[in-house]
């Protein structure tokens, strides 16, 4: 995809009334535009990098067509832009419709008993397709309207040749178990039935 320069004027202009989703000590990141499209920054955090051949942005982009490829619903790039602002880039992109399995669990009636075996084979898929998503958690999974699932902020991902191997698959199930002890959700999330349903 073409790589667009958007000068600072223009920059100001797409995010005038935006709401910030996401920061961090150097400020925005993530912005839900007026329109309800989402752009997100990407700042090269070293002088020396590989990111100077290859933009985290572009990684972004390349990981969302993986994903298009192997039939995994995800976002839609829209557009990619290199700021006036040195080493940063921008993707601009439409999100993919639906509600995180985060969201979703905190309304009545919502149960995990239900969900569980659609999860269980959204990852199963990721691992045999050699998906490994190091940020693979409740809110980076979407239900969209038509009740499949899929990955949204797809920025940490690496694409195999062939499947996981066990040992991958199991370190990806750690990361999944930190995420749930770090949101305290081990009273209410199955997390001893995904791991046997993963890791047999």
């Amino acid at each position: 995809m073409q790589c667009f320069r958007l000068p600072q004027v223009d920059f100001n202009q797409l995010i005038l009334g935006a709401q910030v989703l996401e920061a961090d000590s150097y400020g925005a990141k993530v912005y839900l535009l007026n329109d309800g499209n989402i752009l997100k920054l990407f700042r090269r955090k070293r002088l020396i990098s590989s990111a100077l051949l290859r933009p985290y942005s572009q990684r972004f982009i390349d990981n969302v067509l993986q994903l298009e490829k192997k039939g995994i619903p995800t976002l839609k790039v829209l557009k990619h832009y290199k700021l006036e602002a040195p080493g940063m880039t921008a993707v601009l992109y439409q999100p993919l419709p639906g509600e995180t399995l985060s969201q979703l669990s905190r309304k009545a009636g919502f149960s995990w008993q239900e969900r569980l075996p659609d999860l269980v084979a959204l990852v199963r898929r990721l691992h045999a397709s050699g998906v490994y998503f190091r940020s693979l958690h409740l809110g980076n999974i979407v239900v969209t309207p038509g009740q499949e699932m899929g990955l949204i902020d797809v920025a940490d991902m690496r694409f195999m040749r062939g499947p996981l191997s066990k040992r991958m698959v199991k370190r990806n199930v750690q990361h999944f178990a930190r995420y749930i002890a770090r949101e305290r959700l081990q009273e209410k999330f199955p997390l001893a039935e995904l791991e046997r349903a993963l890791l047999g």
